[in-house]
């Protein structure tokens, strides 16, 4: 154990924030920090727009579902996977990106991952809070419209950033044992250790809102993947170049 691995076990999502702002320097750092990351094959596929715009950030609030956070944060950041950068590229050498494929958008989405994995862990370590956004993909399209994003740019997550003002419990993670397999996928033991860490996430969130919640891991897992994901995802993704091949 060091002061890294303390750092990343106590994680939290942070979705109150103080009025304090972020320096735009802290925000260049932490990008700067992101940009660290490692990248397939050096292709550096994320691009991050900060949204100061208060119009735009209420309507990224709306398409979020609501989430207030969104426009309170003092920063937001939405983070795109990014081969329109990598096509100009190509034409800087005379030559035509062949695009379109799952490989792409596979290696794209993964460099956004961890490329806004470093960021947030560079934040915390500042004494920021974050929370990511996937909701902005509930209203992609609207949300790639009002960021005049270009074909072969998508909006993965949106990320708030600020200053804290709570201080929640670490929710839980799944016990090593069920994620970590030795040499072959073997799940035998899986469902009874599960059944055991239903029990911490219970504990957890009964906790967290004072009774009001009462869910397992499992449970929330049932409920959520059994309902259609983000139908339109799939229609959106080819229409800006992506999953053609």
């Amino acid at each position: 154990m060091n002061q890294v691995i303390e750092l990343l076990n106590s994680h939290r999502s942070i979705r109150k924030f103080t009025y304090q702002p972020v320096a735009q320097e802290i925000i260049n750092t932490l990008v700067q920090a992101g940009q660290a990351a490692a990248t397939s094959s050096f292709i550096q596929a994320c691009t991050v727009i900060q949204v100061n715009d208060s119009n735009k950030r209420s309507q990224l609030m709306e398409c979020s579902g609501g989430q207030a956070y969104v426009g309170e944060a003092p920063v937001f950041l939405v983070l795109c996977a990014d081969m329109q950068r990598n096509k100009l590229a190509c034409e800087m050498n005379d030559a035509e990106i062949n695009s379109g494929y799952t490989e792409q958008f596979i290696t794209a989405t993964v460099d956004v991952g961890l490329f806004a994995q470093n960021l947030t862990v560079a934040a915390e370590s500042l004494g920021l809070g974050a929370v990511y956004i996937g909701g902005i993909r509930n209203q992609i399209a609207r949300v790639a419209d009002l960021l005049e994003l270009p074909d072969m740019v998508y909006p993965v997550f949106g990320i708030c950033l600020g200053y804290p003002d709570q201080n929640p419990e670490v929710k839980p993670r799944l016990p090593v044992e069920v994620v970590l397999k030795q040499d072959s996928y073997n799940d035998s033991n899986d469902q009874q250790t599960i059944a055991e860490y239903d029990k911490s996430v219970s504990d957890y969130y009964r906790t967290r809102t004072g009774g009001n919640k009462d869910m397992t891991w499992s449970e929330q897992m049932s409920g959520m993947l059994t309902k259609e994901a983000r139908p339109h995802m799939k229609a959106f993704l080819k229409d800006r170049g992506f999953l053609l091949k």
